[in-house]
């Protein structure tokens, strides 16, 4: 790591060239664009950081990396086990299932998902202000050690899914849309964790806030109920939740086999789109004092 650092710190000097304009300059905002840079140039030190995150989590205790998993597949089985098998509740006509319970699972694993790698993410820099006060690496790199961690634990239990739901349907084609979702909501927790952890390192009150927020987040979607069941005058209000179009597309692909349809698809663009603008502004404001918040 003291290696990958010293690098890090040669090539981010007074002197260091200025990065070179490309397509990703093209694609994304030039501060965002420049820190996607230097994360894959740093990739190997990423995957390092993320294994201690992922030890760190299961440090001293006998059941070992099992605990990592272990959370997240009682809860998922729980609502089976009460919803589908105790008490048989049903969802009513337009629902993209019948039974509660299965259609629970999917929704919630993708939030716990979000939400794990949001709230981790957001914390990353004030967890590792002392470190970067003595180093002068990246700060992406701890959002995104947050975010991927989060996605080794959530990401292999949403794709498990797959072969469980899909017989339901016969192996329906949508299905091929989950590790694409999978993917996209990764990108949406990184943006998302990045900026909130930028902004907690300026206002401490955001951690706190966001804390409530995700709490109450999970009501204004369609985790609990189907999105049919909301009032149609008020239904607008669940696309301000970004992990919205997320969940329908996986409730198409895994409780329907059907391909989510181009909403899905337009409101997740325009939720990266807008956290990628979002994001490239805080870095660009935030450069010369983010260590200093810390």
């Amino acid at each position: 790591m003291p290696a990958i650092a010293d690098r890090w710190g040669e090539a981010s000097g007074p002197g260091a060239p200025r990065a070179k304009s490309g397509r990703a300059g093209m694609l994304m905002p030039g501060a965002l664009a420049a820190e996607c840079g230097q994360l894959w140039r740093l990739r190997a030190l990423l995957a390092v950081l993320t294994r201690r995150e992922l030890a760190a989590r299961f440090a001293g205790s006998a059941g070992g990396i099992l605990w990592v998993w272990l959370p997240p597949l009682l809860t998922v089985a729980s609502y089976y086990l009460v919803f589908d098998l105790v008490f048989g509740m049903r969802l009513g006509a337009g629902a993209p299932t019948a039974r509660v319970g299965t259609y629970l699972i999917v929704g919630m694993l993708a939030w716990m998902g979000f939400a794990d790698a949001v709230q981790r993410g957001m914390s990353s820099l004030l967890d590792a202000g002392s470190l970067l006060h003595k180093n002068p690496l990246p700060p992406g790199l701890f959002p995104a050690r947050a975010v991927l961690a989060s996605s080794v634990v959530f990401a292999p239990l949403v794709l498990l899914l797959v072969p469980l739901y899909a017989r339901a349907h016969g192996f329906g084609a949508g299905v091929l849309a989950v590790p694409v979702l999978v993917l996209l909501q990764a990108a949406l927790s990184f943006l998302m964790a990045y900026l909130l952890a930028i902004l907690a390192a300026a206002l401490r009150d955001v951690v706190q806030l966001v804390g409530v927020v995700l709490s109450l987040g999970v009501f204004l979607s369609p985790v609990l109920f189907p999105i049919t069941l909301f009032p149609a005058g008020w239904r607008w209000l669940l696309w301000l939740n970004p992990m919205t179009a997320p969940i329908l597309g996986y409730q198409s692909a895994l409780l329907q086999g059907v391909w989510p349809g181009w909403d899905v698809w337009l409101a997740i663009a325009l939720w990266l789109a807008l956290l990628a603008l979002l994001l490239s502004l805080a870095l660009a404001r935030s450069r010369d004092q983010l260590v200093d918040w810390l």
